[in-house]
């Protein structure tokens, strides 16, 4: 899987240096973490989903994810300030950069009807948020396992200034835009 990484050092920087005339190539933007993060909502009836989604992240990055709780209360949702809410990984280099490969060329072609991901889901600060309905189209998630299907968002989080370097740098690494 260091193919996305000798791909970065080999064809996206001298592109990205070209295309936005940068002086040195430490101005050249690149992927500094990505952040897969499930929410739950039904952890107050259902207290072993959010062990069950904590199996299904550590499977697909193979990484220990972190339980993320509440920070204030919310009476609508029935929801008091520190109760556990759902789980995050933050992922970095190898496996970093082995995640991206496995998303784009893996598990994204496995969605149905996938026409490719929306153009406009930047922040402003050259960052990249992504939705996924669920966990299934990772290869190492088995059907007969799951109790639930549950979604997940990814943030890609690029040291780029801008959107438009960071959807360049995204583009270039595979990501799969719609048109």
């Amino acid at each position: 899987m260091e193919k996305l990484r000798e791909q970065y050092e080999k064809e996206v920087i001298p592109a990205l240096m070209k295309k936005f005339e940068y002086k040195s190539v430490m101005q050249v933007p690149k992927l500094d973490k990505v952040v897969i993060n499930i929410g739950l909502g039904d952890v107050k009836e259902n207290p072993k989903s959010l062990e069950n989604a904590m199996n299904d992240l550590m499977q697909i990055t193979g990484q220990k994810p972190v339980v993320t709780k509440a920070k204030k209360s919310i009476a609508a949702f029935k929801l008091r300030e520190g109760v556990n809410i759902g789980c995050k990984v933050t992922l970095r280099s190898d496996k970093m950069y082995d995640f991206v490969y496995k998303l784009f060329n893996v598990a994204l072609p496995r969605v149905r009807d996938f026409r490719g991901v929306s153009a406009n889901s930047f922040d402003g600060r050259g960052n990249y948020s992504m939705g996924i309905k669920e966990q299934l189209i990772f290869p190492e998630i088995e059907y007969d396992k799951i109790d639930k299907l549950r979604g997940m968002d990814i943030i890609f989080v690029t040291t780029a200034k801008t959107d438009e370097e960071s959807k360049a740098l995204l583009e270039l690494l595979g990501m799969p835009f719609s048109n």
